[in-house]
């Protein structure tokens, strides 16, 4: 059985046992969250109605820094910023229907 769940304004596809990196959470490491179902599919492939998705949190940290670099020519314009994304790490346990 898998589900597709919406977190941080992203969908994904999960399945029990899967390890997901997603947006930030609130929380402690080990704390359990439920996360809410947007589909949920049996082992047939037939879609299975509501339902939420037990996760444990294992882990949360900031990604590798990406460097943005503006630049514009003859104007004597130039700027580098860096961002770093913060994620938590979720281990997911069962799916509820």
């Amino acid at each position: 059985m898998h589900a597709i769940i919406e977190t941080g304004g992203k969908q994904y596809r999960v399945a029990p046992g899967d390890v997901v990196r997603i947006e930030k959470l609130p929380g402690e490491i080990g704390s359990e969250i439920e996360l809410p179902v947007k589909a949920s599919f049996n082992d047939g492939g037939e879609l299975v109605a509501g339902g939420h998705v037990k996760a444990t949190i294992v882990g949360g940290d900031r990604a590798e820094k990406i460097i943005v670099f503006k630049f514009k020519r003859k104007k004597q314009y130039k700027k580098t910023i860096g961002h770093r994304q913060s994620f938590t790490e979720v281990k997911v346990g069962d799916i509820v229907v």
